[in-house]
């Protein structure tokens, strides 16, 4: 095991400004590092990151004081029969028919609304007009919450995502967070309590009348899955739509293929996922003493797994910092489910419940964009860079095309 001191600082302006070149020596050199200013170990190989969302040794107590201080306690924070039975409760509507019969409609009205607004100007930046609201509005209207409050719930979702990713701790960042947690539960608690007692055919509604075993969720359970929702649902969402276009954008003939062949959409956002993940760390904490590459990773110690490492270890991928939407090694089939090869969603018991979801809002977004704007391209002067941290994604993503008449 080596300190930050002698490899690559993950708080550093170069790791900020490139964190890809640092994994790849982390990975080679450094496959373990104690980071003394986070209190926190570092793995960078995509064997020790699997073993870490895989192993039973490795729980999420880290997000007693990660998540708890602005979501409340959420599913994330759970383990054994609460969490199986916690999420039970709220995955059916996430997946297969309620999935596909109640909520692709909201997807579908909400990009093509949003395209509508720019696919006559000829111009646009597919971030700042498209993927940073797609995610959030297709997730109030699913909760059948007020469409005038997209806009609230959009700087809600802003200071969430800056809280977690204060990796600095700014002071300010942190206060905007906590700030937001009193004001989103101001806000639901009392939509909540209305729900249980008039429930309609939205997803709060079912998420207030859920029961499994005499198990149902309380006011806080609620609020704080509205909270996380919009954290994990937008997040991902929002980065990986940026993050589809810009991969096409550079790869012009696989930018072809997918406009005459939609089949590999979603082969597309696979390989995003693996590429370019929208969450590039998540942490975990392990029970006992537990061996990996590098070293002895102490118990109760947080360990910070960086998945925009281990999605491009080439132990795992063949000419791994290369996108490719005809990858052999990345199995689309499996892409969105706890059994996918790359580990944008994390693996095992808190793989991703939201994955199904972010497929078909991609799957939708992607479509209508290709749809609407036949001669995308980047405008002149964009090099659509990756900001970000803790999570990461294009800042802005300019593009011209023909105005739609």
């Amino acid at each position: 095991m080596t300190t930050a001191q002698q490899a690559p600082d993950i708080l550093s302006p170069a790791f900020a400004a490139d964190p890809y070149a640092s994994y790849r020596v982390m990975r080679e050199q450094y496959p373990l590092i104690w980071h003394e200013g986070m209190q926190s170990y570092i793995v960078s190989r995509y064997a020790d990151v699997e073993k870490a969302f895989k192993d039973p040794v490795f729980t999420s107590d880290n997000y007693d004081w990660q998540l708890e201080p602005v979501h409340g306690r959420t599913i994330l924070q759970m383990g054994g029969r609460e969490h199986s039975v916690r999420r039970a409760l709220v995955a059916p509507a996430f997946r297969g028919k309620e999935l596909q019969e109640k909520f692709l409609p909201v997807i579908e009205r909400n990009a093509r609304e949003l395209i509508e607004a720019f696919a006559a100007d000829g111009s646009a930046d597919l971030v700042a007009q498209f993927a940073t609201w797609f995610p959030i509005n297709v997730i109030v209207d699913m909760l059948g919450l007020p469409r005038e409050d997209h806009a609230r719930f959009h700087g809600w979702y802003t200071s969430i995502i800056g809280f977690l990713g204060n990796l600095t701790q700014d002071p300010e960042v942190t206060a905007a967070g906590l700030r937001t947690r009193e004001e989103l539960a101001a806000y639901m608690i009392p939509v909540i309590q209305e729900r249980r007692a008039n429930p309609g055919d939205d997803l709060l509604s079912a998420l207030c009348t859920a029961e499994i075993d005499g198990t149902t969720m309380s006011d806080e359970d609620i609020k704080a899955f509205v909270s996380l929702l919009l954290a994990a649902g937008g997040e991902t969402t929002d980065k990986a739509i940026a993050g589809v276009f810009r991969n096409l954008l550079a790869n012009p003939d696989q930018l072809a293929a997918v406009r005459a062949d939609r089949e590999l959409v979603p082969a597309a956002f696979a390989e995003t996922l693996r590429f370019t993940p929208p969450v590039h760390m998540i942490m975990r904490q392990p029970s006992a003493d537990v061996e990996l590459s590098g070293g002895t990773v102490t118990a109760g110690k947080t360990v910070t797994c960086l998945i925009g490492s281990a999605n491009r270890d080439g132990e795992r991928y063949a000419d791994a910092d290369r996108f490719d939407v005809f990858r052999q090694d990345l199995t689309t089939a499996n892409a969105f489910s706890a059994a996918a090869d790359h580990l944008a969603f994390a693996l095992g018991r808190h793989f991703c419940v939201g994955a199904l979801l972010a497929k078909a809002e991609i799957e939708v977004g992607v479509n209508q964009l290709l749809d609407a704007l036949p001669d995308l391209a980047l405008a002149e002067g964009e090099t659509a860079e990756e900001q970000g941290l803790f999570t990461r994604g294009p800042a802005s993503l300019r593009v011209t095309f023909t105005p739609k008449g």
